[in-house]
């Protein structure tokens, strides 16, 4: 029976799992400067060599958050030293951090469109028509 997945991204599932719980617990301790941080993803490459760990931070403030990617690139030693100990691999990929922004590229488009919508509906109200009349 073939496996649903490839082995790359099982190792990437496993990482993110792991980094996650990680920075969550063991990070805390050595690097308090660290704020809220989510792990929302991990890209392997095929030879296992390379992990791309995807972070989304709880800060709006681009130099807080430069900061944090930074802190994050100067402890990643320690992060995959620890992630050795955890994952079963012959040899535990080379981290590299990157901040995900398509969450909150995703809210301001969910915005964009709530926005969109009430001044459409508030056009049709003052026109004399209701818009969702129109839509059945």
């Amino acid at each position: 029976m073939a496996r649903e997945f490839s082995r790359t991204d099982r190792v990437a599932h496993q990482i993110h799992k792991e980094v996650a719980s990680i920075l969550q617990n063991e990070f805390k301790n050595r690097d308090p400067r660290l704020g809220l941080v989510t792990v929302s993803g991990a890209e392997v490459s095929r030879d296992l060599a390379y992990a791309k760990v995807f972070v989304t931070f709880f800060e709006n403030d681009p130099e807080k958050i430069k900061l944090y990617l930074d802190i994050l690139e100067e402890n990643k030693g320690f992060v995959r030293q620890l992630l050795s100990k955890r994952v079963r691999i012959r040899a535990v990929p080379a981290l590299k951090f990157y901040q995900d922004t398509s969450i909150t590229e995703g809210m301001r488009i969910s915005n964009l469109v709530s926005e969109t919508i009430s001044k459409d509906r508030q056009r049709a109200e003052q026109a004399g028509r209701n818009i969702d009349d129109e839509q059945e």
